[in-house]
């Protein structure tokens, strides 16, 4: 009995190593991902990812796609949609569902009148889940109904592993996401100007109200630019959080963990000594087929730093004639014989085909 559990034993951690090599060689093969991970008997429910967010490369991930509950973090999506689809300056009347919410709060007042604009700022610098139930009543009609925007603009955005049923984050058991999915989330929100101005503000003045930020992040983080906490019993300590360095963008998720300010800290820091990213400008010519091409547009790339990289110019089959502007072949950049860029090359000349 007692050799057929060390047995036993001897398989699983066998059959863990097999499958963290696995996965590791699967990761070095992807053209957008730069990590490696393992798995464990550890794996318990914290889960963490990091993502650059011109290029949407993973650089870091571990229990990205275990389905979790979010908190607060809800409230980019809330955010989001609001920012979008409402007019920042328009003046609303608190209704009377928004009095009371359990949870964080801005303590708004039965009948008070208050602007968008500074229920946004009491939405994400102060989490109130009163501000959040009075703009998705305001945006929807209900919180039902604002639900199923939530959804919908999470699955445009990619985000396919999330399920929204309120927008403040509260407890239920059909209201979840991933780290990966709220990455993605969270780096359509950063690409908003108006969003980031708003996440990114330590203080606000506004018209009706008046907060201070307590997101610690952006005090703790060289480029700290956002983005949201989020605390409930069955999610934990959960933080989204977001940087910029050198026209670098790191967005950063970590869920159900304690540390959530050091952890994300460190995250964000292995993200800027690791990695960086170069421009092809759309200008610079590159010879395909004997036909002088540019990409058109700028194209941004993310390396490891440190790493060679190898280009090559692949000529499509040449036509009786090539009319400047016409595709001419592709584009394509490898990183230690792994493709990691592709893009069309426009002649910029036109050409008969020479016999």
């Amino acid at each position: 009995m007692r050799l057929s559990k060390k047995l036993a034993n001897l398989c699983a951690t066998l059959l863990k190593i097999s499958f963290a090599v696995g996965v590791c060689a699967a990761a070095s093969a992807g053209a957008h991902s730069f990590f490696c991970r393992t798995y464990s008997a550890e794996a318990d429910g914290r889960a963490e990812c990091v993502m650059e967010l011109a290029t949407g490369s993973t650089l870091h991930a571990r229990n990205e796609m275990a389905e979790l509950p979010m908190a607060s973090t809800t409230k980019i999506m809330t955010a989001l949609i609001i920012i979008e689809d409402c007019d920042p300056n328009e003046v609303i009347t608190v209704p009377d569902e928004a009095i009371g919410v359990e949870g964080s709060s801005i303590y708004l007042r039965r009948g008070e009148k208050i602007s968008v604009k500074d229920l946004l700022y009491g939405l994400m610098l102060r989490s109130g889940n009163d501000s959040a139930t009075a703009l998705a009543i305001h945006h929807s009609g209900g919180i039902a109904e604002f639900a199923e925007v939530m959804n919908e603009r999470a699955a445009r955005a990619g985000a396919v592993q999330t399920h929204f049923s309120n927008p403040s984050g509260l407890p239920a058991d059909d209201h979840y996401t991933t780290a990966r999915d709220l990455c993605i989330i969270a780096c359509e929100a950063m690409k908003n100007a108006r969003f980031k101005e708003i996440v990114s503000s330590r203080s606000y003045a506004g018209e009706y109200r008046s907060f201070v930020n307590k997101n610690k992040m952006l005090s703790l983080v060289e480029g700290a630019n956002g983005i949201k906490t989020g605390y409930t019993m069955r999610a934990g300590r959960c933080l989204v959080s977001s940087a910029e360095r050198n026209g670098m963008d790191v967005v950063c998720v970590v869920l159900n963990c304690p540390d959530m300010y050091e952890r994300s800290q460190k995250l964000i820091e292995s993200a800027f000594s690791g990695y960086e990213l170069k421009e092809i400008k759309g200008d610079r010519v590159f010879m395909c087929g004997g036909l002088p091409c540019t990409t058109r547009n700028t194209q941004t790339i993310l390396l490891k730093k440190g790493s060679k990289i190898r280009t090559e110019c692949v000529a499509f089959e040449c036509k009786s004639r090539t009319n400047a502007g016409d595709v001419a072949g592709r584009l394509e950049i490898y990183c230690e014989n792994n493709l990691i860029f592709s893009a069309d090359l426009y002649s910029i000349i036109t050409r008969d085909k020479i016999f």
